[in-house]
């Protein structure tokens, strides 16, 4: 057998692959320990393009602040823009600012974080983000902000989650156009229902985005009586 035979291929890609279950089980296993030391917190997703000073990274900040003041972790990517933005807010504030970061080529952790962890593999970080976040936050964002709005939006349609706010924030209309593309195109042809429609929560303010919370959780407490 030689390193061109297609057996030798297949018998070599066979290895590899089982040894990279014991890495996916062994960052599931070092996730669950590190995030099972702290209470649920609050996921803040966002753009990594913007700027301190732009529109949305101070949003990203406030938001951040006002969170970690009322008590609860503020949980992001880890990375730049929204994510450092929201960190540094949730830091300044004197509360938990944690990174959940993707091992990726050009990107560190934030400086604002004070509790960091790092994965090799996406699915990994959203179960993460998922099994330990008792909200998701979207800001505004590109295609890996819509990800996981869209995967957490599916988690909580299919029951496969408990019910968790997923609220989008923002006041300048980025989301006007989602929205009403969802109610007036999705569920007037039946691909989902309006019920399922009213998962997408919306919020102009951080305080907004607290009373959705505080409602929630009200809600929560009257079902589990």
């Amino acid at each position: 057998m030689t390193v061109s035979d297609p057996d030798f291929l297949a018998l070599d890609f066979a290895i590899k692959d089982t040894w990279r279950v014991f890495r996916i089980m062994a960052e599931f296993v070092e996730g669950f320990e590190a995030m099972a030391q702290m209470p649920r917190g609050v996921a803040v997703f966002g753009s990594a393009r913007s700027r301190p000073g732009d529109h949305d990274y101070q949003l990203a900040y406030d938001m951040g602040h006002a969170i970690a003041e009322a008590g609860f972790p503020v949980i992001t990517g880890g990375g730049p823009g929204d994510m450092e933005g929201a960190n540094k807010g949730a830091r300044d504030a004197g509360g938990e600012s944690i990174g959940i970061s993707i091992e990726l080529p050009n990107e560190k952790p934030n400086p604002y974080v004070t509790r960091s962890l790092s994965f090799r593999y996406f699915f990994v970080r959203k179960v993460m983000f998922v099994k330990y976040s008792l909200a998701f936050v979207i800001l505004p964002g590109g295609f890996g902000t819509l990800d996981e709005l869209f995967e957490a939006v599916t988690l909580v349609q299919t029951a496969k989650v408990d019910p968790f706010p997923v609220i989008l924030a923002g006041d300048d209309g980025y989301w006007d156009g989602l929205v009403d593309w969802v109610r007036k195109a999705v569920v007037p042809r039946g691909m989902v229902s309006m019920n399922e429609a009213n998962i997408l929560k919306r919020a102009d303010t951080p305080a907004e985005v607290l009373a959705l919370l505080a409602a929630h959780r009200r809600a929560h407490a009257a079902t589990t009586r």
